[in-house]
């Protein structure tokens, strides 16, 4: 019997069109085998993959350099589907009853978390009005701009970066009309001086950019390639830095809820805004984030009653996690 299973899994994978590709992707195939529908998924991925357009137009450019064994330290982690998705949806970041009214009110939750471990990790006081005075923070993935901007109220300096232009124009136009709380007749000098560019967190690498903390909220799951994508993130993270990322579990409780409710009964957001093969299991992040050590890491849960977020012990489906970089890393 053991044998037949064998031969069974061995044909299934070689035939990378048995099922169709929206089944893999769901918690059905890997409720009936993961290990099947991982295999599947991921060869089906390699498949529908197209070559680099150099490999097609030049192949024997890289021959003539020598350099045919070589690769870029960090290749690019864009996803250009997810960029033009965001991009048709960009006008309605501040709409707080539009598609990003669920990022809203998870927001005060998400600062909570993020001051409290900052504050710990740099030796900070939480109670203060400006707690990030003299850190330097990079929001990846800023969107438009709502974490940015109490992240600059809290003293950081902060540079928020987006591969959506528009998502970069829309920060820019609020941060500078956003009202003063000191003067409601003026903009806000704090939000006024964030740093926005439209560029990916791999473009500032090669420029050598630092931060002593690294942000990236709701992104990873957007992402081609998560592991490329975090080890950029390692590299734009100071010696003895921070680095926060959150993100979807990869849980049957996420599909019901991110996807089915969230998206098809609720309406919060467009549908296929997620899809549930690209969320990571919060043991999946630890293991990316080998260079970061994971001290903290904390759930979301909603409660339809108050309509509010709340940290919590459980990480099945919305997660938070915290980790340093060691003084002695090397980017």
């Amino acid at each position: 019997m053991a044998w037949r299973s064998l031969h069974l899994f061995r044909d299934l994978y070689r035939s990378r069109d048995a099922f169709p590709k929206p089944f893999l992707q769901s918690p059905i195939a890997t409720l009936l085998h993961p290990a099947l529908s991982s295999a599947l998924l991921q060869r089906r991925s390699h498949a529908d993959a197209a070559p680099p357009p150099s490999a097609v137009q030049n192949p024997k450019a890289s021959n003539a350099s020598g350099d045919e064994n070589k690769s870029p330290p960090f290749r690019s982690s864009l996803n250009e589907a997810e960029v033009a998705k965001f991009a048709a949806i960009a006008e309605t970041w501040w709409d707080f009853e539009g598609p990003f009214k669920p990022l809203h009110l998870m927001n005060p939750t998400r600062v909570s978390f993020i001051r409290s471990t900052l504050c710990r990790h740099f030796k900070k006081d939480p109670y203060c009005a400006r707690p990030f005075q003299g850190l330097q923070i990079i929001d990846v993935g800023c969107g438009g701009g709502i974490l940015s901007e109490p992240l600059a109220r809290m003293g950081a300096t902060v540079t928020g970066i987006d591969a959506v232009e528009k998502n970069i124009k829309i920060a820019r136009i609020h941060a500078v009309w956003s009202i003063s709380p000191y003067n409601k007749n003026a903009s806000d000098p704090v939000t006024s001086s964030i740093e926005y560019c439209c560029t990916t967190a791999e473009e500032l690498v090669k420029v050598n950019k630092k931060f002593d903390a690294v942000i990236a909220l709701e992104v990873i799951e957007h992402v081609a390639d998560p592991l490329e994508f975090c080890k950029s993130l390692a590299a734009l993270t100071a010696p003895a830095g921070a680095t926060v990322i959150s993100t979807i579990n990869r849980s049957v409780r996420s599909y019901a809820t991110a996807i089915i409710a969230a998206e098809y009964l609720l309406n919060w957001l467009p549908k296929g805004t997620h899809q549930w093969s690209r969320f990571l299991t919060s043991e999946e992040l630890v293991l990316i984030l080998q260079r970061a050590s994971i001290s903290e890491m904390a759930g979301f849960v909603y409660n339809p009653l108050t309509g509010e977020w709340s940290l919590s012990d459980d990480t099945s489906v919305n997660f938070i996690a915290f980790g340093t970089k060691g003084s002695e890393c090397d980017s």
